[in-house]
């Protein structure tokens, strides 16, 4: 098979069949063996792990965690000569949509599953999507990472992200998708494809936050929604909604009685006729 061919097929894999591949029981195509993303929601990702960021400064997870913000992981590498690129452009695109920030809100870690990126190549990668992002991120806003194959493996084995070295084509097969960690490594969300999209990347967001992030209105629209894995997307979750609706006619209904009980037992007071009546009448003399 030639190399074109192959990274077509594989593009098409992450945009439409990543989730059904790692879901499948059955075989798939010899192409596409050992690659997929399961979804893991609540599992831990080990936050000890060292790698290198773009400064060379040796980093683990733990270190974005610290001020309990959450976290939109990536697993890619920066020689990648397509797909990588396209979730990392698609993840660009949606966090512009975002009215927060990263670094200030969350932060943005990209890992390279391959050990022959360097600090150099991350530096570079870096640059060009801080630049497409255009808003300051400060020092841990969006960090790419490089490490050896060992770190990198604990971690995508950790949030279920399958690849593999095609020693052929000399590129890794991999799938598409991003997560979303809580501050204390859990795994809050697994968004499958190439694109993020404003809704479903805040709520995702969001949920990573466990309630740190967002206005009181925010997290009511969250409690209107929930994800589904089978469509990968966040619809609205029709019994929570009907069990809202329902929790708030009770509250007004109950505001209501209660307002009537309370005015039904005040005492009666004096008509305006009765006290100027009172006032008017002529004291009695002996």
């Amino acid at each position: 098979m030639s190399s074109r061919p192959f990274l077509i097929l594989s593009a098409l894999v992450a945009l439409l069949l990543v989730p059904v591949v790692a879901r499948a029981d059955g075989a798939v195509p010899a192409p596409l063996e050992g690659i997929g993303i399961d979804d893991r929601t609540g599992a831990s990702v080990p936050l000890d792990v060292a790698f290198r960021d773009q400064n060379g400064k040796t980093v683990t997870l733990g270190d974005y965690t610290k001020d309990g913000k959450p976290i939109v992981l990536t697993l890619a590498y920066y020689q990648c000569p397509m797909l990588c690129s396209i979730v990392l452009n698609g993840l660009q695109q949606g966090l512009s949509t975002l009215a927060w920030t990263a670094g200030k809100d969350f932060h943005v870690v990209t890992i390279s599953i391959d050990p022959r990126d360097t600090v150099e190549t991350a530096a570079k990668k870096r640059s060009n999507y801080l630049a497409a992002y255009g808003r300051d991120v400060g020092d841990r806003g969006w960090d790419f990472l490089v490490g050896d194959e060992a770190a990198s493996r604990k971690i995508a084995d950790a949030v279920g992200f399958h690849y593999r070295w095609d020693d052929t084509q000399k590129q890794y097969a991999h799938g598409a998708g991003a997560f979303v960690l809580t501050a204390d490594g859990r795994i809050s969300r697994t968004l499958y494809g190439i694109a993020f999209p404003e809704q479903k990347l805040r709520l995702a967001i969001l949920e990573g936050s466990e309630g740190k992030l967002g206005s009181a209105w925010d997290k009511a629209v969250l409690l209107c929604f929930h994800y589904d894995p089978n469509t990968g997307s966040y619809v609205v979750a029709v019994k929570r909604l009907v069990k809202l609706f329902g929790l708030l006619t009770m509250i007004v209904l109950g505001t209501f009685l209660i307002r009537l009980w309370r005015r039904e037992r005040r005492p009666p007071t004096p008509t305006a006729s009765k006290l100027t009546a009172s006032v008017a009448a002529p004291s009695e003399t002996t």
